[in-house]
């Protein structure tokens, strides 16, 4: 039977014994919670399914506060689990602290690219722009307003480069359609706000928006009930959301998140590669949903139109700009 640790606080982590996590692999989140139905869920869900499938277990730790990310990683690391996967941008400083000091420990770290030569680090990124504009021509073939918002979570490049591919998306369907963006905050607590999404989502609406996509983490959650309540459409992220209400999520914007974790549990220590990983719609990295929940809402012409452009995409017929190369948006003005 697989059993999988937790750890949630600093009693545990100080009970951890090196001898019986020795290759071992260990997972860490971001803020917002593992059960945020998003992005941390995402990796969790990529961790179960390698320990359901081979009967291993695994660690995993729940960062609260700012102040745990180098501490817990350092534990994790000291404990002698291996590999360590670390998620969101905001470890990049984490990981450039704790991974040099571990030499014999290989980590992953999930949303981040630009950290340089680490010999025991796998970074891995995704090309969140791609499956946004995926999602961004789904809204615009699905609304009656020729309005649709995105709500964003912290305000940061990351979420920028989501919002300028749905933002393109939209307006390769229709030029003149209207694109209302906002985001949730400056700081990391904009992740896990549900009560403001929802607020930022009736606001929307008054706008005449009727297809809103949340890029906001567990915050998407407030997002998505909101739009269900005022009977508008929603776009899910990362994980597919779409069950959350059902007929009411056009789709969901798939960031592969757990199959990268997935992956690097599966490669372990013998086989694990440093370097830079991107994931995008050629590898399966990203993509958008599409099941019992919400098929009625996507028309086969719909699909075929969002298949066809995917496969520009990959072709390289079809460019979508990225928000990280110029820091700053065609088709929408932050």
């Amino acid at each position: 039977m697989t059993f999988i640790h937790k750890l949630l606080g600093g009693a545990a982590a100080l009970a951890m014994s090196a001898t019986a996590a020795l290759s071992e692999p260990a997972l860490m989140y971001d803020l917002g919670g593992k059960f945020d139905k998003s992005f941390n869920e995402a990796a969790y869900n990529g961790a179960k399914r390698w320990a359901e499938e081979t009967g291993n277990s695994y660690r995993e730790i729940e960062v609260t506060a700012e102040a745990q990310r180098v501490q817990f990683a350092t534990r994790l690391a000291e404990a002698g689990f291996n590999p360590i996967v670390v998620l969101g941008f905001q470890n990049a400083a984490t990981i450039e602290e704790v991974a040099p000091k571990y030499p014999g420990t290989s980590f992953a770290i999930i949303d981040v690219t630009w950290l340089g030569d680490l010999p025991n680090v796998r970074q891995i990124g995704f090309q969140e722009h791609e499956g946004s504009y995926l999602v961004g021509m789904l809204a615009a073939m699905a609304t009656e307003s020729n309005t649709v918002g995105f709500i964003g979570g912290m305000d940061v490049p990351l979420i920028r480069h989501f919002a300028c591919g749905y933002a393109q998306g939209a307006k390769a369907v229709n030029p003149d359609i209207t694109v209302v963006a906002n985001m949730t905050g400056t700081t990391p607590a904009a992740w896990n706000d549900p009560v403001k999404g929802g607020e930022l989502t009736k606001a929307q609406i008054s706008q005449g928006a009727d297809v809103v996509f949340a890029a906001a983490g567990g915050t998407g959650v407030g997002v998505l009930q909101a739009a269900a309540d005022a009977d508008v459409l929603s776009i899910g992220v990362d994980s597919n959301q779409n069950h959350l209400h059902p007929g009411k999520v056009l789709t969901s914007m798939l960031k592969r998140v757990d199959n990268a974790v997935y992956d690097v549990f599966n490669a372990g220590v013998d086989g694990f590669e440093a370097g830079v990983t991107v994931m995008g719609l050629d590898n399966d990295g990203v993509g958008y949903a599409v099941d019992e929940n919400n098929e009625a809402l996507i028309s086969a012409d719909m699909m075929a139109a969002v298949d066809a452009a995917k496969a520009e995409i990959i072709a390289g017929n079809l460019s979508v700009a990225s928000y990280y190369e110029t820091d700053s948006c065609p088709a929408l003005d932050f």
